[in-house]
């Protein structure tokens, strides 16, 4: 029978075959194939595993080949497939039926004494798997709700390395679990629907009636959760623009089952995924510190490990006090904002990521916080505010859609019907998310030129409005396209069909916004 296993590496990965072979000669334990360290350890593993099961091991001299030759083995997942190949070597399977030559992916880590430990890479390896024909699985029980997500594919979840043999042995062991169907209807528990969206249970930490004084800054994140958009905070220390943020998970409207099966797969390969959670449908909320490296934040490692903006695809990066962070990792975002992906390259070996993430940023207007309060005084130097925001760069700010300035020395006089509580701001962004799915089936940020011909059409009055803004503001075209796709979202939550006047309008002053408090942010 083929024995197959799977190395992470990178998004894709590798199927691995293992091929055992017992001849004469001094007993001994030998793997070829570009092992790595974990790798060649499984030997003593599985030994120790295979006796303390109750089985004997082979007195031969056993040769335990893993290919292709060229692909270098990571991970601890192998120790299980070894193990099992030694034994199906041995003939310790009694009268082989058909079912013993069919294909068969295992993983899972040894212990001495023969317990099965979990291990990372499980979704990854059984979509992998199935796309290449291998039906039949065997995982350890920790990682069954991963495998399960995975359509036409029958999933036993092994304990032990006897449980595992006997599976092995006996086509019954997968029949009694029937053939996976996938999880298309799995909801986590305690959501909300509205207008046939879904929206993740209302905790305490949502709830936006909390929050007083900052309706614009409520009214852009409504926006940016309707429509995906990027959004910069600006404020004084202590305002409360990173409280606010913090809650925007709550009005987020929860994936897609195409959504979510990208999403658990990046985190199943970085090992992040819940055993009692068989699929993400909450979207990611990842805010990494100030002090976060460059391969913290992109991915990277020798096995080209995902970064923080690929564990935030299809869900939110947030950068608080983004400008205390390296202005190299800035930079480094503006390519994955607008490709949506990131490549990576080790040792002549490369892997893309998908990093379709939502940017949300937190930032003081100067390095004492108080440069465009009405109240206090700013004690830094032109020179030091014009450094400051040289670290975010204006390539990086012209990718930013929605900016917003936060102050805490007066109340906001913003006030605007369906922003008072997160329900009625979730029945904004539910109609517009429902609009968008059925219309474009992206968010109105990911638009292409050619979708933006055909769903953000403007009227003559409202063209002359932008017009008067690209003049007034000296707007970049990637500025004009953003304008665009704002008034379209704006116009979403409104539930009209065309982009009037005012959504135009809108667009415009919540792209400018900035602008008049800190001059230092241009278009």
């Amino acid at each position: 029978m083929q024995i197959y296993s799977f190395s992470p590496f990178g998004y894709e990965g590798a199927l691995v075959t293992v091929e055992i072979d017992l001849r004469r000669g001094i007993p001994a334990v030998d793997i070829v194939g570009l092992a790595d360290g974990a790798v060649k350890e499984s030997r003593e593993r599985m030994q120790a595993a295979i006796r303390n099961s109750g089985f004997e091991f082979p007195k031969e001299r056993v040769l335990i080949s893993l290919s292709p030759a060229d692909l270098k083995k990571e991970g601890s997942g192998f120790d299980l497939p070894i193990a099992l190949g030694v034994m199906v070597a041995q003939n310790l399977l009694n009268k082989p039926d058909d079912f013993l030559k069919d294909k068969v992916l295992i993983m899972g880590e040894l212990e001495l004494s023969g317990k099965i430990r979990s291990v990372r890479g499980v979704h990854a390896a059984v979509s992998t798997a199935v796309s290449c024909g291998i039906t039949k699985c065997i995982v350890p029980v920790q990682n069954v709700q991963e495998a399960k997500e995975i359509n036409d594919v029958k999933v036993y979840g092994a304990d032990t390395l006897e449980n595992a043999f006997q599976a092995l042995k006996d086509a019954s062991f997968y029949e009694s679990r029937g053939v996976s169907k996938g999880v298309p209807n799995f909801i986590p528990e305690g959501s909300v629907i509205i207008d046939d969206v879904y929206f993740p249970e209302v905790f305490p930490g949502f709830e936006f009636a909390e929050l007083e004084g900052q309706g614009k800054l409520v009214r852009v994140l409504q926006i940016a959760a309707a429509g995906g958009h990027n959004v910069i905070a600006v404020g004084a220390p202590g305002c409360g623009k990173t409280m606010a943020i913090q809650k925007f998970g709550g009005i987020l409207p929860l994936l897609t089952i195409e959504e979510s099966q990208s999403v658990t797969r990046i985190w199943s390969l970085a090992g992040l995924m819940k055993p009692s959670e068989p699929l993400i449908r909450i979207p990611p909320f990842r805010s990494p510190h100030q002090t976060a490296s460059i391969e913290g934040i992109c991915g990277g490692g020798v096995n080209c490990r995902p970064g923080e903006i690929s564990l935030s695809h299809n869900g939110i990066l947030f950068l608080d006090e983004a400008g205390e962070f390296r202005t190299s990792v800035l930079q480094m975002l503006r390519v994955p904002l607008e490709t949506g992906c990131i490549t990576l390259s080790r040792a002549g070996r490369n892997t893309v990521y998908p990093a379709q993430f939502q940017l949300l940023m937190a930032v003081n207007p100067c390095p004492c916080g108080n440069y465009g309060s009405k109240t206090k005084i700013c004690l830094c130097s032109g020179k030091s505010i014009e450094q400051y925001w040289k670290k975010i760069s204006a390539p990086l700010l012209d990718r930013i859609d929605l900016r917003v300035f936060v102050d805490n020395d007066s109340k906001d006089s913003f006030s605007r019907e369906g922003l008072e509580t997160t329900q009625r701001i979730r029945e904004g962004v539910a109609r517009a998310v429902r609009i968008q799915r059925e219309r474009q089936a992206v968010k109105n940020a990911r638009l292409t030129p050619q979708e933006m011909e055909l769903y953000c059409k403007v009227d003559f009055e409202s063209r002359k409005i932008l017009d008067f803004g690209i003049q007034k503001y000296g707007f970049s075209p990637r500025a004009v396209a953003s304008l665009l796709k704002v008034s379209r979202t704006i116009a979403d939550i409104d539930g009209s069909d065309k982009i009037c006047e005012r959504h135009v309008q809108e667009a415009i002053e919540l792209r400018k916004l900035c602008s008049d408090i800190v001059p230092e942010i241009q278009s």
